[in-house]
């Protein structure tokens, strides 16, 4: 004869109860710590939109690249977010007057500036917020998203 093991119901609604109490204190963390972010970005939007100029410039090359291999200057590197590090930013190589520079664009204006073509964009810093116009032609359009599905089979064939 096997044994009977007996799980009292209080312990059963305990554990219940301590998971509901973890996840609502997380969920609780993650509204607040959302709204400080959301706090932050809305600032430097801000910022961005008053400190912004009409550049024209010459695309010579657009990739996305790690921050370290880009060659932007020592001082953006150093104030950029732990996280951004690691990953891969939207980087445009363009003339401005005489100089060569690497400029961090926004992911919209990266889809669809021309590479080798002059341009007049909105600049903030180092930073392309807005493609103003294409010399020689009008702004071109951004492709249309494709679905998941479709992208899954045109991979196949």
């Amino acid at each position: 004869m096997q044994p009977i093991y007996y799980i009292p119901l209080i312990s059963v609604w305990a554990v219940f109860g301590i998971i509901f109490a973890i996840l609502a204190a997380v969920l609780a963390g993650l509204y607040f710590w959302g709204r400080k972010m959301q706090k932050k970005q809305a600032d430097a939007e801000e910022q961005i939109q008053s400190m912004k100029q009409t550049v024209s410039i010459l695309v010579i090359d657009k990739k996305r690249l790690r921050p370290s291999e880009s060659g932007l200057p020592d001082a953006a590197l150093a104030q950029l977010p732990w996280y951004a590090k690691r990953t891969k930013m939207p980087i445009v190589k363009a003339k401005i007057g005489p100089q060569i520079m690497s400029l961090m664009a926004d992911q919209k204006v990266f889809d669809i500036i021309p590479v080798k073509k002059e341009c007049k964009v909105a600049l903030s810093g180092i930073y392309i917020v807005e493609l103003k116009s294409v010399r020689g032609g009008k702004i071109p359009e951004p492709a249309p998203k494709k679905s998941l599905l479709k992208r899954i089979f045109s991979r196949n064939r």
